[in-house]
């Protein structure tokens, strides 16, 4: 039965970097589960292609399994025990979060899951490009240097950053069908020979110390449970003199969680997104350097006076539209695109051509981005937080 492939036991494990209990690791099970829900749709092409050929028990087991931390919890009912439950079952809660969305993120916005700033005439492919270019320029990754890619996806950066810089790039990621997908992409792509990917938690990473010349992370520590544990973590792994760059998700200091529409935002980003406990900035500087690293640079690159705000794909603020290409893009992303997904979702599920629980993660992603564009306008959130930090020589 796929529910029986859904236990998950947990183990405390004594941290100075962190008090969160991390999730027991079981490959096996997490493998099954994959084989059971996805079976061979990892090979199939990306979007609604994939959706056909899941396993409906299964997902609807990971539907139960992700919902149940968020479906009869309101914004202004929230207390710090729900948040708990969720830091406790970060890793479960963030796999069957990509079980779920990844084929919805394809078919939305591509392979790169992450947001950019804009410049003007700038399609949108390019500008996701520059940004991820940007973070490898600022971190010095040179040509043949050892990388390591931190929630990697489907590999939509490590290929772009590949090719920019001529690294060697390895993916961490802790779900299987992203692990398959960003495989296969590799070998279309020709790039096997630059990229690998590997399975495991980022809060316990099973690399030896001293491996990687550098880390980064585009707005996938956000799942962490603790920034100080997940930063630590990379810490720990860079060689001495190693770099750590990171397009972090946080809440910015008008962020107030007393305030009953800034809590009711930052609760709508999190279920959308699988996120568990997302922080303010202060916090992640702070995360930083208990992590022992020594801040080279760190801005809010979403504060920047761009004339196109990083959210206004979401917006369906067509004045911002660079060229005529990117129409069928925006349209997928804007409130019409994600009323036709629902609809669309919908009639699927009703001939069974789709599992149920399709439209439910469609219409979470579709809250997730109406609070996206909110928090962005009230500036009280930004996905694009940088900071790069080195490892001291000594």
């Amino acid at each position: 039965m796929a529910t029986d492939l859904l236990v998950t036991q947990r183990t405390s494990k004594s941290s100075k970097m962190s008090p969160v209990a991390l999730e027991t690791e079981d490959h096996a099970r997490d493998a099954a589960f994959n084989k059971a829900m996805h079976g061979k749709s990892a090979e199939a092409r990306g979007g609604f292609m994939s959706m056909f050929s899941k396993d409906k028990e299964a997902h609807q087991a990971a539907v139960d399994e992700y919902f149940k931390h968020w479906d009869n919890k309101a914004a202004k009912e929230e207390t710090e025990e729900t948040r708990e439950a969720r830091r406790q079952e970060y890793a479960s809660l963030t796999r069957h979060y990509y079980n779920l969305a990844t084929d919805l993120y394809e078919y939305g916005w591509g392979s790169s899951f992450h947001f950019c700033r804009f410049a003007y005439g700038e399609p949108f492919r390019q500008a996701i490009a520059r940004h991820e270019h940007y973070l490898a320029h600022v971190m010095g990754i040179k040509e043949d240097m050892r990388v390591l890619d931190v929630g990697c996806g489907v590999g939509g950066p490590a290929r772009e950053i590949v090719k920019f810089t001529g690294a060697n790039i390895v993916g961490l990621n802790n779900n299987d069908y992203q692990i398959e997908r960003a495989t296969h992409y590799a070998k279309k792509e020709g790039l096997a020979d630059k990229l690998s990917f590997t399975k495991g938690d980022f809060m316990q990473m099973s690399f030896p110390e001293n491996s990687f010349d550098a880390v980064y992370a585009i707005e996938a520590t956000v799942h962490a449970p603790s920034l100080e544990g997940i930063y630590s973590q990379i810490f720990r792994v860079l060689k001495p003199g190693g770099v750590f760059g990171v397009y972090e998700w946080l809440m910015t200091d008008a962020y107030d969680n007393d305030n009953p529409h800034h809590r009711e935002i930052r609760l709508g980003i999190e279920q959308g997104d699988g996120i568990a406990n997302m922080e303010k900035i202060e916090v992640a500087l702070q995360a930083m350097r208990a992590a022992g690293f020594e801040l080279e640079m760190y801005e809010d690159l979403a504060d920047r006076p761009d004339a196109l705000p990083w959210y206004w794909p979401l917006s369906g603020d067509f004045r911002y539209l660079q060229t005529i290409w990117d129409i069928p893009t925006i349209l997928r992303l804007t409130k019409i695109g994600r009323g036709t997904v629902h609809r669309f979702v919908g009639i699927l599920e009703k001939f069974n051509l789709a599992p149920k629980g399709t439209q439910k993660t469609a219409d979470s992603l579709a809250v997730a981005a109406d609070c996206l564009v909110a928090g962005g306008r009230e500036k009280l959130f930004t996905p694009m937080y940088l900071m790069v930090g080195r490892k001291p020589m000594a």
